[in-house]
């Protein structure tokens, strides 16, 4: 009996080397990963830099979501690779990046291991997170936190520019 796919949500950034070629890039990397199938991509987000040291540049986020038969630990060890190939040098906490793809849920499943928490821990309370997966999934309710629709109007003024539709 095959394995029903569970809904996984993508949350991702990059601030450097070409950020809007590297979210592109994800999102087709995104559409190949094994046993999985890539359903909605957002439209892309600029927004300044959050923590991590000051003067960085600002950044690019968008949401995916992807249907998959993917462990969740299988699912992040794929996104790290993706992370990796495109150039993810893990360095300074919340530092610059080329690519930062975080699992944000992975249906309604809560966890909180050494290596995943699900939700996403901060998910919440970042603007750049909640309106790219707004955009793809308006009806969303996040385990813990209630309706995306209702945290959505915790940032009525976001530092957000929405640039275009994904490809």
């Amino acid at each position: 009996m095959a394995m029903r796919a569970a809904r996984a949500y993508i949350g991702i950034g990059s601030n450097l080397e070409y950020p809007e070629t590297q979210l592109r890039q994800a999102f087709r990397a995104l559409a190949q990963l094994p046993a999985s199938r890539c359903v909605a991509c957002s439209p892309l987000y600029r927004s300044e830099a959050v923590g991590g040291p000051p003067g960085q540049p600002d950044y690019l986020n968008a949401a995916a979501a992807v249907d998959t038969t993917l462990s969740p630990e299988a699912l992040l060890t794929a996104l790290q690779t993706i992370e990796t190939a495109q150039g993810r040098v893990r360095t300074v906490r919340w530092g610059p990046r080329t690519l930062d793809l975080d699992l944000l849920l992975y249906d309604q499943l809560v966890l909180d291991g050494s290596r995943l928490i699900l939700p996403h821990p901060r998910l919440h309370q970042r603007a750049f997170v909640v309106y790219p997966l707004y955009d793809i999934a308006p009806d969303l309710e996040i385990p813990g936190q209630g309706l995306l629709s209702e945290l959505l109007k915790k940032f009525p003024q976001p530092a957000l520019v929405r640039l275009d539709s994904a490809e």
